[in-house]
């Protein structure tokens, strides 16, 4: 499975009201081609910090579903995310890595995610479900399992390199941002 079908599961997944935090680059773009919504914060720039955004979003709105889609460039920029995350444990955070063992985005210069134990890391952190996978049936199974377990979650999947070719997000930073803050406002 590539990336892109990944987030197509992911999307299909989800009941379409949880905030979606959805890393910088190529996965961003992929995302808004698919399922373009206010309530998906695109990361334009950033790199690594959309799973602290996502803690953020968690900690703060309990009663909110928070998904961060991230990959693994970013969250190996930001490793002590997780434990962070682990340590507070926010029951309704999932936290998905699409792992290309790449940085796609940047040229497809090589990441370390083939010898990091990722899943490894989030379960030592405190993540209370992790899983990892490989296809997109178990893609799919592992993200019903998430949301119908208490969290934090963590799955990890390993995806195929290459993408679709999709435009840039076309909104200004400032626009995703308050169209986003409005949705958050809106459930309070």
């Amino acid at each position: 499975m590539k990336r892109y079908e990944a987030i197509e599961v992911i999307t299909k997944a989800l009941n379409g009201d949880e905030l979606l935090v959805s890393a910088n680059g190529m996965l961003s773009r992929e995302l808004f081609s698919i399922r373009e919504s206010p309530n998906n914060f695109y990361m334009l720039g950033s790199m690594g910090l959309a799973s602290s955004i996502g803690f953020g979003l968690a900690y703060n709105l309990p009663g909110r579903r928070v998904i961060v889609i991230d990959g693994d460039g970013n969250i190996l920029m930001n490793l002590g995310s997780l434990a962070t995350i682990g340590h507070f444990g926010p029951s309704n955070l999932i936290h998905i890595v699409l792992d290309n063992e790449m940085h796609a985005s940047t040229g497809g210069q090589p990441t370390v995610s083939n010898t990091v134990n990722l899943e490894g890391v989030a379960s030592a952190a405190g993540f209370l479900v992790v899983k990892k996978v490989s296809s997109s049936k178990d893609l799919h199974t592992a993200i019903e399992e998430a949301l119908n377990s208490k969290g934090p979650s963590f799955i990890l999947a390993k995806i195929e390199r290459g993408e679709k070719d999709v435009p840039r997000v076309s909104y200004e930073p400032i626009h995703i941002k308050s169209r986003f803050k409005e949705v958050i406002e809106q459930t309070k």
